[in-house]
């Protein structure tokens, strides 16, 4: 009987942690990397998978081949030339969302954490705002901006001038509740 009791509780409690985590498989991620005089440079990707749990512990992970653009030829060199999508396919987010309450959210956080792109890991700070939708989700939204030479990202002289030095990276993803 005793055992059966500590089952149930187990239980009880491992689904209690699993409902306060929150998901999405289809979070966006921008970004844009444009020079004002120049051909727009930017890329959307809209499956971004995100879990957070109620510390505040987030993990992303996106697909590179997965950012779409305007131009098919931009979208071709982006994943051979400097993504190198086929060894590098995924990149990666790990980090805190400081002092959130799933229960008492608050208009603005600060996001740390670590981004790993083509193997290369960089610590990134920023501030996101995260709020309840219309429909009992989850929002959260943020930008910061990375350098490609942070990632060992090769940019090509004949399009150096093309390509801003700083990356603008927009996060906007909407969470919903893990049952």
């Amino acid at each position: 009987m005793k055992i059966k009791i500590t089952v149930l509780v187990f239980l009880f409690i491992t689904s209690l942690c699993f409902s306060q985590k929150l998901f999405t498989r289809t979070g966006i991620t921008e970004f844009k990397a444009s020079i004002d005089a120049f051909e727009a440079v930017e890329a959307i990707n809209k499956s971004t998978s995100v879990i957070v749990n109620s510390e505040g512990k987030i993990a992303a992970q996106l697909y590179i081949s997965a950012f779409s653009f305007k131009v098919a030829l931009m979208q071709e060199h982006f994943n051979e030339n400097y993504m190198e999508s086929d060894e590098f396919p995924k990149a990666n987010f790990k980090g805190t969302i400081e002092q959130f309450d799933i229960g008492v959210l608050k208009d603005s956080y600060i996001l740390k954490g670590s981004i790993t792109v083509k193997g290369i890991s960089k610590s990134i700070e920023t501030k996101v705002k995260i709020k309840k939708s219309a429909n009992d989700k989850i929002v959260l939204k943020g930008v910061f901006a990375v350098s490609p030479k942070d990632f060992n990202i090769k940019i090509p002289s004949i399009v150096r001038k093309k390509i801003a030095e700083h990356v603008t990276i927009s996060l906007d993803y909407e969470l919903s509740k893990k049952k």
